[in-house]
């Protein structure tokens, strides 16, 4: 079998980071070839190179045997080369057959023939074996019909290569068993598909090989049918954790978090304790329910069964002001959509979460002066590094905006800290400080949640790790039990009960 994409020696710099380190491997064409590695391992700058999104700084990217440096996004396109994102590229107020053929309208001048662009998305319905109405508009449709239209989009292009990254992230099982048919059916056709996923499950049910990488490196290509999960694992873990993290300098002390059959949120029966002063670790793949468990805690959503007790007293979690004032804070994983008010000022960010109970005056005036020594306090605290506190967020690096964020919360006194993805998207350098950060919180007696995909992370950091798979618990790892290996087989489903790890708190 011929390849349709070899990709030779390419290499992508950032500042202080080798993203991709003369990575050299190839694709067949009309294979299903999966793409694995942990967080940061290069498999999003790769697929940027290949869609043209970015330009690397050195090697090959040969299609269907004609070299090229760098490619375009139009260019890309243009010789067959298609992408689905995890989050989708369609505009809801348009229809199928207009998301279909946005920016490609049949027609003659300036007049778009819409008989003719919805017989033709319904051909390429016909292709991948599904129904949907064309002239209905997309924000009515579920995410799996949605990701179908993205499909859809690739087809009446002629695309020859489809990459799918973490395809199956938002869709229900039914939707997932759906695509699973859909990207045989492509494949029947001759279409080749790169697969990307964090379910180590889906590459045996779906792909023909499978290429690792690790740190920016190309690890090796298997053939799908002659390895394993555990080899897979070992593959992709690989190596000694590299990165320094703070030590614990003061004991942990008594519960102040429990939970008990906590469910609801698309997760089941969570059972873990919470200790003064103790980082507890959450692990799991894309898709296992971290974010979605400490959503029930903070009271984003509410459970639909099981028990919260904070401070040994059970409580009812109304909504996320009541977690707060019950001095429980979260610092969410999308710091622009959910962590920080951007257009607003450090002050402002600062302040809003503590006005009536620290910063106002006779209870109706804010005290200025208050409101700029709080927020100076913080800024000096965390180091963050702004010109004054009445710099707007949005003109921060990301490692400074993930302090705003932080800032926010622990200006609220609350007690237990929920981190969700603390360091996603900041430098090396302000990771450090976020560890240090974190590590200073639990010796002044506070409590920390840490959810992290960066296995070393959440290694390093944590005193003990709960590891999730697919909203399930599948056991608490002391830290005499921490292994990689350990973690990633548990993640993956695969039951360890010879190792005697624990289930409950």
């Amino acid at each position: 079998m011929q390849n349709i994409l070899e990709i030779e020696n390419i290499t992508k710099v950032y500042p202080g980071v080798l993203a991709l380190d003369n990575v050299s491997f190839s694709i067949k064409k009309g294979e299903v070839h999966g793409i694995i590695g942990e967080n940061g391992a290069g498999k999003s700058t790769l697929i940027k190179t290949i869609t043209g999104a970015i330009s690397p700084e050195g090697g090959i990217i040969r299609f269907e045997g004609k070299e090229y440096t760098h490619l375009t996004p139009q260019l890309s396109k243009e010789i067959g080369i298609g992408v689905i994102y995890q989050e989708f590229n369609l505009v809801p107020a348009l229809s199928v057959a207009e998301n279909v053929f946005l920016g490609n309208y049949s027609g003659k001048g300036f007049t778009v023939d819409f008989k003719e662009m919805n017989e033709k998305t319904s051909k390429a319905m016909e292709r991948i074996g599904v129904r949907i109405d064309p002239q209905k508009l997309v924000w009515g449709l579920t995410v799996g019909h949605q990701q179908i239209v993205e499909i859809m989009r690739s087809l009446v292009k002629e695309v020859k290569l489809i990459i799918m990254d973490e395809p199956t992230a938002p869709l229900t099982k039914s939707e997932t068993e759906q695509l699973f048919k859909i990207i045989n059916s492509l494949k029947e056709q001759g279409i080749t598909i790169i697969y990307i996923s964090h379910r180590l499950e889906e590459l045996f049910e779906l792909t023909d090989r499978v290429t690792v990488m690790r740190d920016g490196q190309y690890i090796t290509t298997l053939n799908t049918s002659e390895t394993t999960m555990k080899e897979l694992i070992k593959y992709m873990v690989g190596r000694e954790l590299s990165d320094s993290y703070p030590q614990r300098q003061t004991p942990i002390g008594e519960e102040v978090l429990r939970v008990e059959n906590l469910s609801g949120n698309g997760v089941s029966n969570i059972n873990f304790t919470l200790h003064k002063g103790e980082i507890l670790g959450f692990s799991g793949l894309l898709g296992c329910g971290r974010t979605e468990t400490m959503q029930l805690i903070y009271g984003v959503v509410k459970k639909t069964s099981g028990k919260i007790f904070l401070n040994q007293q059970e409580i009812e979690m109304k909504n996320t002001t009541d977690a707060l004032s019950k001095g429980i804070g979260l610092i969410p994983e999308d710091r622009k959509r959910n962590g920080a008010f951007l257009n607003m000022t450090i002050k402002w960010n600062n302040s809003i979460g503590c006005l009536r109970k620290k910063l106002m005056k006779y209870g109706i005036v804010v005290d200025e002066q208050k409101e700029i020594d709080l927020s100076n306090e913080y800024v000096e605290k965390l180091k963050v590094k702004t010109p004054s506190v009445n710099q707007l967020v949005t003109n921060l690096s990301g490692g400074n905006q993930q302090k705003v964020v932080v800032a926010k919360v622990m200006a609220t006194d609350a007690e237990i800290m929920i981190f969700d993805e603390p360091t996603r998207g900041i430098d090396v350098g302000a990771k450090q400080e976020m560890y240090q950060l974190i590590r200073k919180m639990v010796s002044e007696g506070k409590s920390v949640l840490l959810i992290s995909s960066e296995m070393g992370e959440v290694i390093g950091l944590s005193d003990r790790i709960v590891v999730l798979h697919e909203g399930r618990q599948m056991g608490i790892l002391e830290s005499d039990e921490f292994d990689q290996e350990l973690i990633l087989t548990l993640a993956s489903g695969i039951e360890v009960e010879e190792r005697g790890v624990r289930n409950h708190g």
